[in-house]
């Protein structure tokens, strides 16, 4: 039985890894990898500019190609639905957003028992914003896991990936200095609605 139901999931997971190839192929969107990919075993994804829920798909595809890890958060109402088994198999993590919850100490006690990467929107919106929410950055240092900045740029359609902020630098250097090296990272992709987006994170 054990052994059947290990063939089951080599067999899942070649289909995941060739449905994401697929997908990105289709679409005419390739994965630039920069860095170690075994970094996205266990990170905070920080994914900019957001200004569509497009990029989830390019991010579900580019995990199912790489075969990593991977968790989003989201309302607990649809964990809790009739549709919630799928959602949690996609990654899902539910929160009940209408009660105080410690987000920060919920993520870190996850992560001390298995291994992914968060996908963390830190506009919080798909319309412009003034300046970043830094959920993502104390997410990372309390749970002790880099950060790793993902990005769709639609004018070359890529989906770059792997630049890393080591847990070192999270514990040694600034805050000022960690935006400012993001905000320089992310300032010539173009997204799918640049109107809606604001370079100047910090």
């Amino acid at each position: 039985f054990n052994q059947s139901l290990y063939f089951i999931f080599l067999k899942m997971k070649t289909i995941k890894q060739l449905l994401g190839k697929i997908g990105l192929k289709i679409l005419g969107w390739k994965i630039q990898l920069e860095g170690d990919e075994n970094t996205l075993n266990r990170c905070i994804l920080v994914v900019a500019p957001h200004t569509t829920n497009f990029e989830y798909f390019l991010g579900y595809m580019t995990y199912w190609q790489l075969d990593k890890p991977l968790r989003v958060i989201i309302k607990d109402a649809h964990t809790k639905a009739w549709y919630g088994g799928i959602v949690k198999a996609l990654g899902g993590i539910g929160i009940d957003r209408s009660k105080k919850n410690h987000l920060i100490d919920i993520i870190s006690e996850l992560y001390k028992k298995e291994d992914f990467s968060l996908v963390v929107t830190p506009e919080g919106t798909r319309s412009r914003v003034n300046k970043w929410r830094l959920g993502f950055y104390h997410m990372a240092l309390k749970s002790n896991v880099p950060i790793v900045l993902a990005a769709g740029d639609f004018g070359t359609k890529t989906i770059r990936i792997g630049k890393k902020i080591s847990v070192e630098d999270l514990q040694t250097r600034s805050l000022e200095s960690i935006m400012l090296e993001i905000q320089e990272y992310y300032k010539d992709i173009t997204p799918k609605y640049p109107e809606k987006w604001n370079p100047q994170i910090f």
